[in-house]
């Protein structure tokens, strides 16, 4: 795929609402963002796109976060890639940019040359929602289905929130005329406020050992107008997804012209890392000095690197744990 020059609904975030089916959604573009967080690392192919997929579930989901607010997603397998961790961090104030930022783990000698997918094992999906200092932080999980992670997020939707929620993700690699490829995505997250009795359903699934789906969640009139929105979501193609010609909206008025589309304000996103040398010394601080004399290395430095964004802190051993902050406050 070649593509021309950036576009202003590149890595953003827009919320709209269908009038017509009682459904919300986001349309999320994603292309500097992912730059931001792939090329902090020299990832496999495959796994460059479990990231890419869980950055756009990311941004999709976290769109919702008030301000100041954190979610972060986790996939945990015992397969190749052993975790997938993103950190959404909502805007700071009105108008000013959301931040992502990602990293997996994995063991390079069991990747296999199948999917993405292939490189996950059996293990689950996680959210944490960090609504600041002084609450308590909410999480909930939901098996992987070994289908896609976007699917695994639906199932987290229908399971824990009884939210029937659909996704409908594109990613993959792009190039610019004369340029290095660099990757793009795009997706939709469409989901139905249901009016019914869900927790009767989740109750009948639990008995019956199975997961939630969206489709357990509506019937009668709001089950024919979540059916009917997924049918037109079907429709939609790769490059409108992704590609530089489609704007967002004229997107949904493709899509859902007669669902009565309406937008919101839109949220720009962008790579970001909260990674400092004072949060280091702030991780070290419960350590005693006996402590950090074992992380000290042979060249007389305590040393940390973010998994994020792979910065790298030499710190003075002298200089961190708790014994050292007394010595200095003394």
């Amino acid at each position: 795929m070649t593509f021309g020059q950036k576009l202003a609904w590149d890595d953003t975030v827009l919320p709209f609402q269908l009038d017509a089916s009682d459904i919300r959604g986001r349309v999320a573009r994603l292309d500097g963002v992912l730059d931001g967080i792939l090329k902090q690392h020299n990832y496999p192919l495959q796994v460059e796109a479990l990231v890419a997929e869980m950055a756009l579930l990311t941004a999709l989901i976290g769109q919702t976060m008030k301000l100041r607010w954190k979610l972060s997603l986790q996939v945990q397998s015992d397969g190749p890639v052993r975790m997938i961790a993103t950190d959404y961090y909502a805007p700071e104030a009105e108008g000013e940019a959301a931040r992502i930022r990602a990293y997996a783990s994995y063991d390079a000698d069991r990747l296999t040359d199948g999917g993405a997918m292939d490189q996950l094992g059996k293990g689950y999906f996680a959210v944490l929602i960090d609504q600041g200092e002084g609450t308590t932080p909410y999480q909930g999980i939901t098996p992987l289905n070994g289908v896609s992670l976007a699917e695994s997020a639906g199932a987290y939707f229908a399971q824990s929130e009884q939210l029937p929620t659909r996704f409908s993700l594109s990613f993959g690699r792009a190039s610019f005329p004369g340029g290095a490829e660099s990757w793009r995505a795009g997706g939709i997250m469409i989901q139905h406020m249901p009016k019914a009795s869900p927790f009767v359903a989740k109750a009948k699934a639990e008995a019956e050992g199975a997961v939630l789906a969206a489709a357990d969640l509506v019937d009668g009139e709001e089950g024919e107008n979540w059916n009917r929105v997924n049918i037109l979501l079907d429709t939609v193609e790769e490059l409108e997804l992704i590609g530089p010609s489609v704007p967002p909206t004229d997107l949904l008025v493709r899509l859902f012209h007669e669902e009565g589309p309406r937008v919101f304000d839109s949220t720009t996103v962008r790579f970001g890392c909260t990674c400092s040398e004072e949060r280091v010394r702030q991780s070290l601080s419960i350590y005693s000095a006996k402590d950090i004399a074992r992380m000290t290395t042979d060249e007389g430095l305590v040393t940390a690197d973010c998994q994020f964004c792979s910065a790298h802190y030499e710190l003075d051993p002298t200089t961190v744990g708790f014994e050292a902050k007394e010595a200095s406050n003394g």
